[in-house]
């Protein structure tokens, strides 16, 4: 059986963004609805720590999410740009 966001095709952006970056780097930003670390996004997409963090460095490169560290952690959301890009708004 499907494991990971794969499994659940509510947790899924749309077909036109997952084209324009690629599936799973469009989850991580759709998920980014809410600030979340990216081992949070790690066991909620079922995806490995490395491939967060792959996705969340090209993310922040591209301007679509912003790092905010809280003491020992680093929670991310996304900036202007990657709401326009979900059409969903970060927090909400």
């Amino acid at each position: 059986p499907a494991r990971g966001f794969a499994a659940d095709a509510a947790k899924r952006p749309n077909d036109a963004l997952e084209r324009l970056i690629g599936r799973n780097r469009a989850v991580v930003l759709y998920e980014l609805r809410r600030p979340s670390t990216s081992s949070e996004l790690a066991a909620q997409l079922g995806l490995s720590l490395g491939t967060i963090g792959g996705h969340l460095g090209v993310l922040r490169e591209a301007n679509l999410i912003v790092g905010t560290r809280v003491g020992r952690r680093v929670v991310y959301c996304r900036t202007e740009a990657g709401h326009l890009l979900t059409g969903e708004v970060c927090g909400g």
